[in-house]
């Protein structure tokens, strides 16, 4: 018996980093995954690859930013399992632009991605977990909600977005317990994976030694994995006193 067998996990964001690491790990724990991301094609092909694995997991197509497609993801996955168990915010944007270099465009598109998403996803799959009487709602903000400066990466939106995530999350938490529905975040700090490989960084160590002196802990920068185990602590019956918190993933970078 996997972690999480016999539920059904829907986890956006899961074509590729921690959203697809999550996607693996929860497939591997026994979980029903479906798996969401804007880009479907890569998608499919990841899917497979867990369906070739042993895991049981289906690939829906996701614009988190409009309720329906939010309304269609709902429909195939109750369709397809019968019910919602697990949700995992993960999906999320970064544009590189302060306050004043920010255009609102940038600002509108970081925050219906990061945050709007986050909401919408919320609002589809509380009722379903109010029907089965218990729930696990996993938002992903960043340590980027908690500290400023390098955290987010010159990105004001982002850290914004990823701070209405954190506040969000303890709003759901406090609203939804009655109906055993346990809502947690988690905040990444420097995590090397396959966006920043394409950003021209080559390798965890790498992007580790931009990050020395922040994160005291060796080698700086941590892996998608890391943060798949934190989804699944948050989302396993390990957790199930455990509603609001900020499961924080750095390194020790917030420590500094």
């Amino acid at each position: 018996m996997g972690r999480l067998s016999g539920k059904v996990a829907i986890i956006t964001g899961a074509a590729s980093g921690m959203g697809l690491a999550g996607a693996q790990l929860f497939a591997k724990e026994g979980a029903q995954v479906v798996a969401t991301d804007i880009t479907v094609d890569v998608l499919r092909e990841q899917v497979e690859e867990i369906i070739k694995d042993g895991g049981d997991a289906i690939a829906i197509e996701l614009d988190v930013s409009k309720k329906e497609s939010w309304d269609a993801v709902i429909e195939q996955t109750l369709a397809k399992y019968g019910k919602i168990d697990i949700l995992v915010n993960n999906a999320g944007i970064h544009i590189a632009k302060g306050i004043l270099e920010a255009e609102l465009a940038d600002w509108e598109k970081v925050m219906s991605i990061n945050c709007t998403g986050v909401w919408l996803g919320m609002k589809s799959v509380i009722p379903h977990m109010q029907k089965n009487g218990k729930g696990a709602i996993i938002n992903t903000s960043s340590i980027a909600g908690i500290i400023g400066g390098v955290s987010d990466a010159q990105g004001a939106a982002y850290s914004a977005s990823k701070g209405a995530v954190r506040s969000l999350t303890k709003h759901a938490a406090q609203w939804f317990g009655k109906d055993h529905i346990r809502v947690n975040s988690v905040h990444p700090g420097a995590i090397f994976t396959g966006m920043v490989e394409k950003a021209g960084i080559k390798s965890q160590e790498e992007m580790g030694s931009h990050y020395k002196g922040l994160a005291p802990l060796p080698p700086y920068a941590g892996e998608s994995m890391d943060i798949a185990n934190a989804y699944l602590y948050l989302a396993s019956d390990e957790s199930k006193f455990v509603t609001g918190i900020e499961l924080v993933v750095d390194g020790g970078w917030t420590t500094n």
